[in-house]
């Protein structure tokens, strides 16, 4: 059983969206700009969570830092005009969020206007009482974007439970010095969370109400 906990923050992609065909079919999008197509959606999927920088090195390890700098602002151009089309909420988001005490915020990679737009769109932002995107500053698995929800919270970290699908997340949260429970539907491979020791695992979010 997870105890009930003060505080609460939630990675967005593969934790309370499954936005993982916006998400890769955008940076594709990028990738066929240069005629690579040769690059499959599961090696993608991996890096969600990730700083974009992380991909695109990875995928053009020859470029710049200006030319990958290039391909980042093409994404984030391209990926809000895709409309979020193929995102979908993951079960048990909807049903939890409302139900769930304690203050809540987001903890997540992408910026935090993308990000209010987003919980707009799906009908979820009401239920936070902040929300935190990575703006300036280092991203996951740093534990920067986490000690900046608690600080806008007003929360201590042991006083908070950090939700994701990641190894980036359940380090950031290790780092943050916050409890971590790792969800098992999301995009994160499940003997790299292992490594990270999380607190509690879940397959369903309707687990923090129990």
């Amino acid at each position: 059983m997870i105890p009930h906990f003060p505080a609460y923050l939630f990675d967005i992609d593969g934790t309370l969206l499954d936005s993982a065909e916006d998400i890769c079919g955008a940076i594709q999008q990028v990738l066929a700009k240069r005629q690579r197509y040769d690059v499959p959606f599961e090696f993608l999927k991996g890096y969600i969570g990730l700083h974009l920088i992380e991909v695109f090195r990875d995928v053009f390890p020859d470029y710049s830092a200006g030319q990958i700098d290039e391909l980042v602002q093409e994404y984030r151009a391209i990926y809000p005009a895709r409309g979020h089309k193929s995102t979908r909420v993951f079960p048990g988001v909807r049903e939890t969020l409302p139900h769930l005490g304690g203050r809540k915020s987001t903890a997540t990679t992408k910026g935090t206007p993308t990000t209010r737009l987003v919980l707009e769109q799906f009908g979820l932002i009401q239920y936070f009482d902040h929300v935190q995107g990575t703006d300036g500053i280092p991203c996951k698995p740093a534990p920067d974007v986490i000690l900046a929800a608690l600080s806008n919270l007003g929360a201590e970290p042991q006083d908070c439970l950090m939700v994701g699908d990641s190894p980036a997340d359940m380090e950031a949260g290790r780092r943050a010095g916050v409890r971590t429970c790792a969800v098992r539907y999301g995009y994160g491979k499940p003997q790299e969370l292992t490594a990270w020791q999380p607190d509690f695992w879940i397959s369903d979010l309707r687990e923090l109400l129990s």
